[in-house]
């Protein structure tokens, strides 16, 4: 799977996901076809997925900055796992809030690998032969 793919799944995932989070398309759904006992699980599902969503772009932003520095995958799934892990703790209370600094904070990330690859451009060889 090449880069663009990788960040166009990753930003499909999640939009989705913070649709189904913030506005109640999902509840509807579900309750339309007999399923209104899950909907009070859903948030347990879906805040995982759209911080791991944020992840693959994340990740998907660094393969396609052309890898600068260490691997980010470690840190990024640690940080997956630890904002999940904060907002079932918090139970869900600052859900937006710490929703819309995930996202800030892969926009930053991705403000940094830009920044990182406009000042050491990577020469490319060409055959001219």
């Amino acid at each position: 799977m090449n880069d663009k793919t990788l960040l166009r799944r990753g930003l499909i995932g999640s939009v989705i996901a913070a649709i189904c989070c913030f506005t109640p398309f999902l509840v509807v759904i579900v309750a339309g076809v007999g399923l209104s006992a899950i909907v009070g699980w859903l948030d347990y599902a879906l805040f995982p997925l759209l911080f791991a969503s944020l992840g693959v772009v994340a990740h998907a932003l660094w393969l396609q900055a052309g890898r600068p520095g260490r691997c980010p995958k470690n840190l990024i799934i640690a940080l997956v796992i630890a904002l999940s892990v904060l907002l079932f703790w918090l139970e869900f209370r600052y859900a937006l809030r710490i929703s819309v600094a995930a996202a800030l904070a892969v926009a930053l990330y991705a403000g940094w690998l830009r920044r990182a690859a406009a000042s050491n451009p990577v020469t490319v060889k060409t055959d001219l032969t």
